[in-house]
């Protein structure tokens, strides 16, 4: 006979399901969650185990309680917060159709950014992190770990660790959705020249011009992610 799951295990369980359900529609947004007794069997758990699930999701921003009152289902697209948008990162099937186009016009706004700060703090730094971009191996795998790289020393470079806090939340996404942009021949040739242009810029020390060389790339990216 197995062992029965601790309480902390459970109750992510039950969280996960619940989540399911209301990302499904069966609790749409802005509706109110079942009675707690009812929620409880409808999931298979104990009320112990429903509150701890039910906790989880209000400290991450999908639902609203208050003492006395049924529990609101947030909405997400109007109420969310970064640990809903990593959600949907960590989670395709749960992902609206235009999420990756809507996450790359995000990308858009702050890759410029940290990459100016990177080089006007480290312009030296900034350079030798293209050092070895001319032997990369042309691999899909290999050039989304090579992009991840450059981006997350960038931000940790750029001096704000909120870039970088920012970027790491959706490292695994971004490696997972880099792999499919990099099938594309253009787009690796499309990115050897953006690493070649900001290898010649930070030499330079033209925050600048790194930071427009990086607008137009990451602009650019966005029309090469829809042939994919």
């Amino acid at each position: 006979m197995k062992p029965y799951p601790p309480l902390q295990k459970r109750a992510e369980l039950a969280e996960n399901r619940l989540l399911n359900a209301i990302l499904d529609g069966n609790f749409p947004f802005g509706s109110y969650l079942s009675p707690e007794r009812e929620l409880a069997n409808l999931l298979g758990v104990t009320r112990p185990t429903l509150r701890e699930a039910l906790q989880r999701l209000e400290s991450d921003g999908w639902i609203e309680i208050h003492q006395g009152k049924p529990t609101r289902v947030r909405n997400p697209w109007q109420e969310g917060n970064l640990a809903v948008l990593r959600h949907l990162a960590e989670h395709p099937n749960h992902r609206y159709p235009q999420f990756v186009e809507h996450l790359l016009t995000v990308r858009c706004l702050l890759a410029p950014a940290y990459t100016r700060d990177a080089v006007t703090a480290a312009a030296e730094k900034v350079t030798c992190l293209f050092d070895e971009h001319p032997s990369l191996e042309a691999t899909p795998e290999v050039f989304a770990d090579y992009d991840w790289k450059v981006h997350q020393q960038l931000s940790i470079l750029s001096g704000n660790p909120v870039f970088t806090m920012i970027l790491n939340g959706f490292s695994d996404m971004y490696q997972e959705l880099a792999r499919l942009y990099f099938r594309l021949p253009e787009a690796k040739k499309h990115s050897l020249k953006f690493y070649q242009d900001l290898h010649i810029a930070a030499a330079a020390g033209d925050s600048k011009m790194a930071e427009q060389i990086c607008n137009r790339v990451m602009q650019e990216s966005i029309v090469f992610w829809k042939k994919v």
